[in-house]
């Protein structure tokens, strides 16, 4: 049986092959979820995807299954406590970060409602199916990146710079940007219609 043709970025490790095959590229409503990958994209700058990845069940216990309500509590000892696990990346900055992401999270939250309503409209309200052939094609940001970007600084959220926002929205499903000649292409874009009507 001949193995399916994919993206190439997953190489052959088993973990990045898993999340390319069942995670990236389909569109997530949930606003904990939604805030869980926003974090973890921070994390990521400067490293590898695969690197955050290989450490996110790490991270889902150090930081309370990412809510919001206990990260946004996160004082200076919780921090200290943060630093020295070895699961995570032990940057101050990127953990500062997600403490301060957790805090905006819940005021936009409290003024604006959905969260994951508020990302949707500033990614342009439902999933962009791109056409890419080749790797070399694919943007590392968009005008649209650079939008959500502006408007997170704009609520107080770090580490949201429009590398970062795009590589975000290519997780979560607000860009398809599956080449289309890989098995997933059109199994993400069958699920983006699906999933358009959850919202």
């Amino acid at each position: 049986m001949s193995r399916p043709i994919r993206c190439p970025w997953p190489g052959n490790d088993p973990l990045y092959l898993e999340y390319h095959d069942r995670e990236w590229g389909v569109p997530v409503y949930d606003d904990r979820k939604l805030l869980e990958f926003l974090i973890l994209e921070g994390a990521q700058a400067g490293l590898s995807w695969i690197t955050i990845l290989k450490k996110r069940d790490n991270y889902r216990q150090a930081f309370d299954g990412f809510d919001p309500v206990k990260i946004a509590a996160y004082d200076e000892n919780r921090i200290k406590v943060l630093l020295a696990d070895e699961g995570i990346i032990r940057n101050r900055r990127k953990l500062l970060a997600a403490v301060q992401n957790a805090r905006a999270f819940l005021e936009l939250s409290a003024t604006k409602g959905s969260f994951s309503e508020y990302l949707w409209d500033l990614a342009g309200g439902s999933p962009k199916q791109n056409a890419w052939r080749d790797p070399k094609e694919v943007p590392v940001y968009t005008r649209e990146a650079e939008r959500m970007s502006e408007e997170l600084v704009r609520q107080g959220f770090k580490f949201v710079g429009p590398t970062i926002c795009y590589s975000f929205m290519q997780a979560v499903g607000m860009v398809n940007d599956h080449l289309i000649d890989c098995f997933r292409y059109g199994e993400v874009k069958a699920l983006s219609g699906l999933n358009q009507h959850r919202r």
